[in-house]
């Protein structure tokens, strides 16, 4: 039976993949994504090069489910190197997006919780552990971020990116 599981989820995958679009897939779940782009979250930017980082931001994380800070003021055009300290004990996740792309990304997370991605909007921290996500944030706008750990993102860990002109 695993055997045909695991023949399911990689055929599965192979015709996400076929179809352009990214998939997600763990031993018992194959997740297709079409709302992501090359690059993910694409309607703020992209993965940024840490050799152009414009500046640094600290972004803590913990057990009270937040972040502090949550709201964060950038320029079109910068790249942002942020620095994310989970100060909690357990697992915390920050993960840039618009809103509608985070929450269609935590019901995903709810229904598969041993989903396992690793993308570049986004940094997974360990407890007591620091983690880094360069971005460039390329439109004006506000924009979200979120932990999505199952159950995080409903206790309100979220946070605003306002990109001005």
């Amino acid at each position: 039976m695993m055997k045909r599981i695991l023949i399911a989820s990689a055929i599965a995958v192979s015709l996400a993949s076929a179809s352009g679009a990214p998939a997600h897939a763990d031993k018992n779940h194959v997740v297709k994504e079409e709302h992501h782009a090359d690059g993910h979250a694409t309607a703020l930017g992209k993965p940024g090069d840490p050799g152009k980082v414009t500046r640094n931001v600290e972004v803590n994380m913990n057990d009270s489910m937040r972040f502090l800070p949550d709201s964060i003021r950038v320029k079109r055009g910068d790249t942002i190197r942020f620095i994310v300290r989970n100060t909690g004990k357990v697992k915390h996740e920050m993960v840039l997006g618009t809103i509608k792309e985070l929450k269609e990304h935590a019901e995903l997370m709810r229904k598969f919780p041993e989903m396992e991605h690793a993308d570049p909007n986004q940094v997974i921290v360990d407890p007591g552990m620091t983690g880094e996500l360069v971005w460039q944030f390329t439109t004006a706008g506000t924009f979200d971020f979120a932990c999505l750990v199952p159950g995080h993102f409903e206790a309100g860990m979220v946070g605003k990116i306002r990109v001005s002109r």
